[in-house]
């Protein structure tokens, strides 16, 4: 516990902090200040000691140096308990400080600013306020430091309640908003300073051998993927809001866990495709997915190849939604989203009639280079699969070759298929899905559910399997499903005899030497 007497206040967010400050003075506590908080409280009928009187020394070097001094240190991280610190003190008239009111240069808002220089960038870069709060920090059995706005009011309440005392646990709670500050901060710049310097040889080094997160909170959640388990969604702190992060909703429920999940495995699919497409997906796995000239022949086409999983999912669209496309939607049933880059005030008045239907609007494509895993006690890094396959670079294996139109669906149904959880197989028709074979534990599974859910679709579909086929009897499978062909990364040993039983059905199969498992 401590007693309260002097603080010094120097914020950049100067939210909040004239009506602390004169809470703090109301209860005795003298104020040393510097520069425009300095002039902010004085103006404010605030009385302060201005830093540079207070330690004899002049601010210099345009401001960088203002409170690197021993007036200031010494007087935060001396022990009070011990004789020799306080001897010192007084030997060379360094005063007691109790509390330090610091906020940060504002570096992170800074970076997000369209064509800021490095330069502007790393004048941005603090160190008198990091310097200061560690210090108080460290001592904070001593020292109350407050780096929070949000905390005005909590320690104003205390000091008052108490005859300007603080609690150890109050102070234990501001020391570690410090550190997680204090941390996160430098992870900006390290991340911001990394990115611009060119670092020759070093630059080769993907996967760095530490990974630091900082993540800040965008709301709490009901529950997560079950109603028994607590959750919240953030979003990386100190960049530009993209992705799912940045989803803008325009109706309906709140957003659950389980939603963002699956809005995020849509957009990531429906953002492949150049033309206008529609993806639904059901429980992280597409049910239906279809690129066509018209959005609206799109959405019907995916919604065809699987009507019962489609009741209750998740719809993506890459073109902005008209009241046409929400009236098809509206037709549907039991949606849970809908998520495109926008909507007409038509296609809006339509949906919302469902007051349930979460409507999200997203402008900013997927860009994260990485994919992260986490695992009990570790987690697991990996280039995310962006790779974009060539037409040009698949291999005709079999006799009999796909006609031009069938290579078309091959290659979209292999696009389909990086999206699919592995076992996977994609059937399709022209550019769009007609079955979809997921998330089994044998490839011959996959093809036989792919294969009942086309029902007669399935004659004369083309095949994409998002690996290869260790035996022949999926190839027999799809075959006797009407399949006319079929594409796959190859690689297995029995390769020499799945060839010949394609050639012996009559299917056209390509190589394209490229595996999409998605665990």
């Amino acid at each position: 516990m401590i007693k309260v007497k002097r603080a010094l206040i120097s914020v950049s967010d100067k939210q909040g902090i004239l009506e602390f400050a004169r809470g703090l003075k109301n209860l005795g506590v003298e104020i040393i200040s510097t520069g425009g908080t300095a002039k902010l409280l004085s103006e404010g009928g605030v009385g302060v000691i201005e830093v540079s009187d207070y330690t004899g020394f002049p601010e210099m070097l345009d401001g960088r140096v203002k409170t690197l001094h021993p007036k200031i240190h010494g007087g935060l991280l001396a022990l009070r308990d011990n004789p020799g610190h306080i001897k010192q003190l007084q030997q060379y008239k360094i005063g007691l400080i109790d509390m330090v009111v610091v906020n940060l240069y504002p570096f992170e808002k800074t970076i997000q600013k369209k064509n800021v220089t490095l330069s502007t960038a790393i004048e941005n870069i603090d160190i008198g306020g990091p310097s200061m709060l560690r210090s108080a920090a460290k001592n904070y059995r001593s020292v109350a430091v407050v780096s929070n706005p949000a905390r005005y009011d909590e320690v104003l309440r205390e000091l008052k309640n108490n005859n300007a005392v603080l609690s150890d646990a109050v102070l234990t709670r501001l020391a570690l908003d410090v550190f997680n500050l204090t941390s996160s901060y430098d992870r900006a710049i390290f991340n911001y300073l990394k990115g611009s310097f060119s670092l020759g040889p070093l630059e080769k080094m993907n996967f760095p051998q530490e990974i630091d997160f900082s993540f800040e909170k965008i709301q709490d959640l009901r529950y997560g993927e079950n109603s028994h388990q607590k959750a919240a969604f953030y979003r990386v702190k100190g960049k530009e809001l993209e992705g799912i992060a940045s989803v803008k909703q325009l109706g309906g429920k709140e957003l659950s866990f389980n939603n963002i999940l699956d809005l995020n495995s849509a957009w990531e699919l429906v953002s492949e495709f150049e033309k206008p497409a529609a993806v639904i997906v059901k429980h992280n796995n597409p049910c239906g997915v279809s690129e066509d000239k018209s959005l609206l022949k799109a959405y019907q086409n995916a919604y065809k190849c699987d009507p019962f999983s489609a009741f209750g999912g998740i719809i993506a669209f890459n073109r902005a939604i008209d009241e046409k496309v929400a009236a098809a939607v509206d037709k549907s049933g039991f949606i849970e989203c809908v998520i495109a880059p926008s909507f007409n005030s038509a296609a809006l008045e339509i949906l919302k009639k469902k007051k349930n239907v979460r409507i999200l609007e997203l402008k900013t494509p997927q860009s994260d280079n990485f994919d992260f895993k986490k695992v009990s006690g570790g987690l697991l890094l990996q280039d995310k699969d962006l790779k974009v396959y060539e037409p040009n670079s698949f291999k005709i294996v079999t006799k009999k070759k796909p006609a031009k139109k069938e290579i078309e669906s091959l290659l979209f149904a292999f696009k389909v298929a990086k999206h699919v959880k592995s076992n996977s197989i994609i059937l399709v028709k022209g550019t769009k899905t007609v079955g979809i074979g997921a998330g089994q534990m044998s490839r011959v599974d996959s093809a036989y559910i792919a294969i009942k859910k086309a029902g007669k679709l399935a004659k004369g579909a083309t095949c994409a399997s998002d690996a290869f086929f260790p035996k022949e009897d999926a190839i027999i499978q799809l075959a006797k499903g009407g399949i006319k062909a079929i594409i796959q990364p190859g690689g297995s040993i029995a390769d020499e005899q799945i060839i010949k039983t394609a050639d012996k059905k009559g299917v056209a199969m390509a190589f394209c030497g490229m595996r999409h498992f998605k665990h």
